[in-house]
């Protein structure tokens, strides 16, 4: 974490809370994007010098916690642009919400992994274990397919992988109990052992020093047929404005998919195609 918190620190683009006295959107040389700390945060840092040499534009970053401030930013035009979600979330979102915002591109993908204070190995997992998940109903399908790959549980005929949820549940062998708790306190769920598993989205994993590919007991096939890629979102209409292709140009560049891999070269996040 020492390499994360040296970037962190001298991030000095990172500026108030959005929501939190938010400024209007941005200026043709300034592009104000909200995400969250890492690994987004830290790509967009790498991102700011290729920015402002190749197009002159000043990167200006809002750094947040709450997955629920970045698309209503983006929407009502406080933000130009996000990076901080997958796209089975902000297709939950947008139509939950009604927000005006696009996908413009996909960066990276992380791959979502089950930790555990006490089990090593998934095939010790005890009927009746607690299993804490995401409250985020854009999550439920993908930690359940995980669950069913490796044999935990089966969904119902149909259901479909992206969008299950614990209803779409048919067999239960191990009598699972899923407790459902706020995203940003799975970690601390995690830490305090309050249940046999805690399946974490990847940047908080990472963010709190874990490693997927060796600290989880059970983490998700992470190769480019996975459907949970992390997306640059601006404001519907927005798509074509230089300032946001310039960014998607930069963010898809070769330099920060070497970046990406050499930064975290455990494959804890892998540049997307």
């Amino acid at each position: 974490m020492k390499r994360f918190s040296k970037v962190l620190i001298g991030l000095g683009i990172i500026t108030c809370l959005v929501g939190c006295g938010a400024t209007s959107k941005s200026d043709d040389s300034t592009l104000k994007v909200v995400a969250t700390a890492n690994p987004h945060a830290i790509i967009l840092e790498e991102a700011k010098q290729l920015l402002k040499d190749k197009y002159n534009i000043t990167l200006e970053v809002s750094v947040v916690d709450d997955y629920y401030i970045p698309n209503k930013s983006v929407s009502d035009g406080d933000a130009d642009a996000n990076y901080f979600q997958h796209v089975p979330f902000f297709d939950d979102e947008k139509e939950k919400n009604g927000y005006k915002i696009s996908n413009v591109a996909g960066i990276h993908i992380e791959p979502f992994g089950f930790y555990s204070k006490t089990l090593k190995n998934i095939n010790d997992l005890k009927d009746g274990a607690t299993i804490i998940i995401s409250n985020s109903v854009a999550d439920n399908g993908r930690i359940l397919s995980i669950l069913e790959k490796a044999g935990i549980l089966t969904l119902k005929s149909g259901a479909n992988p992206i969008s299950a949820t614990l209803n779409d549940i048919n067999s239960n062998p191990k009598n699972i109990v899923f407790k459902e708790v706020k995203p940003e306190l799975l970690v601390t769920a995690y830490e305090q052992e309050e249940g046999d598993l805690v399946a974490i989205n990847g940047n908080y994993a990472i963010q709190a020093g874990l490693q997927p590919s060796k600290d989880a007991v059970l983490l998700e096939q992470a190769d480019q047929t996975n459907p949970y890629v992390n997306i640059v979102a601006c404001q519907e209409g927005h798509e074509n404005d230089e300032k946001i292709k310039a960014l998607v140009e930069v963010l898809q560049s070769e330099e920060i998919k070497a970046f990406i891999k050499s930064t975290w070269s455990d494959g804890s996040v892998i540049p997307a195609n």
